[in-house]
């Protein structure tokens, strides 16, 4: 009766057809873009913030969820992502109450103030069209609480909205509302309940009040339109990330050609020792970071093989840890020269992962490598990797089957990369054994910008060494959204970080903190007593609210000042649709990067679609044109800040008037150069593993 938006009656293809890549995920949020939007609302209250959430959502979708094996288990755990950015975004409490009498409004301003549970399952459950099972099951819930919070949630609702707050039925009854108006009693359940209805006013005004609202809820919810072109700017905003991402390698020196006459000492002695080892996968392994793995004696040789359609695949090597399991690759085309990579979400495939890895990880990605040296040496011929869950014992055997590879295509004129699929068969059996990981605690409390910062633990893994941190979120007025940095030293040697290696932790042990793992290069020794944290930049959201009148009968352009700069109002203009233009092309000394703000309407029943115009500006102050950088231009670029320059909104409906630039905060990067050093203090963990 109350499903507003049946996303159910959309068919749901098989996730290994529908998550291929970040492009992918993009179009599975375009279609399921309606129920989104309005759970969005709910949440945020104007288009730039639902814009911003589903980009973020977008992202750590495919940065945390790479592939799972049914469209159930994606879903939810999209959604799982979804509204926990939806809370993030809600902290700074920028939605403004409503002054309006109409109705659908004033059903969102109620809404708003529920509880989280209760404005959580109403959304999941009658807009997303989630059964009651998988909203218990997302919310880690009973289902008798999810129906519990469905009716105090719509009893909240109503009596917000007026719609009979004296009435109380007998409570007995009242549990069985929902299931009444939905359709879902039993048949004897059903009979006794009417009976009882029949006699009993109290639960007849009660019940009629109560669906009252449901209908209510409903109407507001199908007037509800997506607004043109908001998925546009997001693909945008998508597109424009992915051409800037180019990981930066560290290319190591080839070792000069060592002396025949110590090799053939060595051989001669017979000690085949480390020294050996070194030299010998000096001589024999060409991928240097393969190489550096198995000088260290932390992987071995594999040299599996498998053909399929002229196109030879060969795992290299193998080398895993309790964070990840790595595994080195070599593809080659033996009919044309073509480059092909393993795409780890489309095309690939663990037979046995349920029985011996960890669920509850996910593995890395890795974009394709066009500039490593070895990957520019033969035209047919690619060497990459891709990285899997841990192990859940010591030892086991991946059964790997790949379906399909990826075409490289590059464009001549940048470093931009595409990816065509290319169908066929390779089976492999891959033995891995799993190398443990040392964790240090590092327990250090500091202060970024006025943010409380916590430094909680250093993992040294054979694959990558990750270093745990918690932002406080309590505080509304500053948030860091995120942070970066540039390098960890230990034992008097730098890892520099993984420019996109910052990760979001779901386990979240405290509501006031958010934690988060960036990774840095691995170190191969397992001893540090200190290590000295390098941070780079952090990212900024300020709470600083301002509302400006907009009157289409005046002339404009008109100017106000925010924030220390001069902004102006460039174009307000009635029509079908509206159009407000503001712009700010000063850029020297400007506290913010980009604004939060919402239009405030004389109905408050539209929708506003937004595009906008902007510049990367570089330590020095040199202005590029952020549609015409390159990769190679960025990743040159020093302490780049991205400013928005013109921001041009069309809002939709019968002639609407705007009456205000509502403005609840900005943006902005601050590049540092803090250096803290910080004594560790080793976990020690049992066979079981646990500390």
């Amino acid at each position: 009766m109350v499903l507003v938006i049946p996303v159910k009656n959309n068919p749901i293809l098989p996730v290994s057809n529908r998550v291929k890549d970040i492009e992918s995920i993009v179009n599975w949020f375009e279609q399921h873009q309606r129920s989104l939007y309005a759970i969005g609302w709910f949440y945020l209250g104007n288009q730039r913030k639902i814009e911003e959430l589903l980009y973020r959502a977008i992202l750590q979708v495919h940065k945390e969820l790479p592939r799972f094996k049914s469209s159930i288990s994606f879903e939810m755990s999209v959604l799982s992502i979804f509204i926990h950015i939806c809370r993030e975004l809600s902290l700074n409490k920028s939605l403004q109450a409503s002054e309006e009498s109409d109705s659908h409004q004033k059903i969102f301003h109620e809404l708003h103030k529920l509880i989280e549970k209760e404005r959580e399952v109403l959304g999941l459950t009658y807009i997303r069209g989630l059964s009651k099972e998988e909203t218990a099951q997302l919310l880690q819930v009973s289902s008798e609480q999810v129906k519990e919070l469905l009716f105090s949630g719509l009893q909240s609702l109503r009596n917000g909205m007026g719609y009979g707050e004296h009435y109380h039925g007998c409570n007995e009854y009242q549990r069985l509302y929902v299931d009444y108006l939905e359709r879902n009693l039993e048949r004897p359940a059903k009979i006794g309940f009417e009976m009882h209805i029949y006699h009993c006013q109290d639960c007849q005004e009660d019940l009629a009040a109560l669906q009252e609202v449901m209908v209510g809820f409903t109407e507001a919810i199908e007037k509800f339109r997506v607004p043109d072109g908001f998925i546009g700017n997001i693909k945008e905003r998508v597109a424009q990330r992915e051409s800037l991402i180019q990981q930066k390698k560290n290319k190591r020196k080839r070792n000069g050609i060592i002396a025949t006459s110590i090799f053939a000492l060595v051989i001669f002695s017979g000690v085949f020792t480390g020294v050996f080892s070194k030299l010998y996968y000096t001589w024999t392994e060409e991928n240097q970071e393969l190489r550096a793995f198995l000088q260290e004696d932390v992987g071995e040789r594999l040299n599996l093989e498998a053909e399929s359609g002229g196109v030879k695949i060969k795992i290299k090597s193998a080398i895993a840890d309790e964070t990840q399991t790595l595994i080195f690759y070599e593809i080659e085309d033996s009919k044309e020269n073509n480059q092909y990579m393993i795409n780890i979400d489309d095309g690939v495939f663990i037979e046995n992962e349920r029985e011996i890895m960890v669920a509850n990880t996910f593995p890395r990605y890795f974009p394709p490598d066009t500039e490593m040296e070895l990957n520019n040496k033969e035209k047919n011929i690619y060497h990459g990797k891709i990285s899997l869950r841990p192990l859940k014992e010591d030892t086991g055997t991946v059964k790997l089957k790949l379906n399909k590879v990826m075409k490289l295509k590059r464009n001549p004129s940048d470093s931009y990369v595409n990816m065509e699929p290319e169908e066929g068969e390779w089976n492999f059996e891959i033995p891995i054994t799993k190398q443990p990981s040392t964790e240090y605690a590092l327990k250090e409390d500091i202060e970024i910008e006025g943010v409380p910062v916590r430094l909680d633990k250093l993992i040294l893994a054979p694959t990558a060494t990750i270093l745990q941190y918690s932002i406080n979120n309590v505080q509304t007025k500053k948030r860091i959204d995120m942070i970066n940095f540039k390098n960890l030293e230990i034992n008097q040697k730098t890892m520099n970080a993984d420019l996109y290696g910052n990760s979001y932790v779901h386990e979240q042990p405290d509501m006031n903190w958010n934690n988060f793992q960036a990774y840095f290069e691995p170190l191969f020794e397992k001893e540090t007593n200190e290590v000295k944290v390098q941070f780079a930049s952090a990212y900024l959201s300020i709470e600083d609210h301002k509302t400006i009148k907009l009157d289409a009968s005046k002339e404009y352009p008109q100017t106000f000042i925010y924030a220390g700069s001069t902004i102006s109002i460039d174009k307000v203009e009635i029509g079908q649709p509206s159009t407000v233009i503001f712009s700010n092309h000063e850029i020297k000394n400007r506290a913010y990067e980009s604004l939060h703000f919402n239009i405030q309407t004389e109905d408050n029943d539209s929708s506003i679609e937004g595009d906008y115009k902007g510049v990367i500006v570089d330590k020095n102050a040199k202005e590029y044109d952020m549609h015409k950088i390159t990769p190679k231009i960025f990743e040159e670029m020093e302490e780049p800040r991205h400013f928005f320059t013109v921001q041009s909104l069309k809002l939709h409906g019968d002639k609407v008037i705007p009456k205000s630039l509502d403005i609840t905060g900005y943006n902005t990067t601050k590049y540092l150069d803090d250096v803290v050093e910080i004594q560790t203090e080793l976990i020690v963990k049992d066979k079981a593993g646990t500390r």
